[in-house]
């Protein structure tokens, strides 16, 4: 048996929503936000998708910042400032 890679569609907890990388691929922005690939594919080719979508080359990324906030969800850096000393 294999482990889930992604939490089922709105299930997703803050914790794994902070664990995300700096861009998802729609399939995961759309679990995020509770909806399927279809949907988010089909909001996405509206223009209606609820955070900002990148294209490169033939397929779309989606910044995970937008998603969290929409989300009202903290960013992982939000306890302060990264030192550079």
């Amino acid at each position: 048996m294999t482990a889930r890679l992604r939490p089922k569609r709105g299930e997703w907890t803050a914790r794994q929503l902070r664990a995300l990388p700096v861009t998802v691929d729609v399939e995961t922005a759309g679990s995020a936000l509770g909806m399927g690939l279809w949907k988010a594919r089909a909001l996405i080719r509206d223009g209606q998708f609820p955070v900002p979508v990148i294209r490169h080359g033939c397929r779309y990324i989606v910044p995970t910042r937008p998603i969290l906030a929409l989300l009202g969800v903290e960013p992982a850096d939000a306890d302060g400032p990264v030192s550079t000393r």
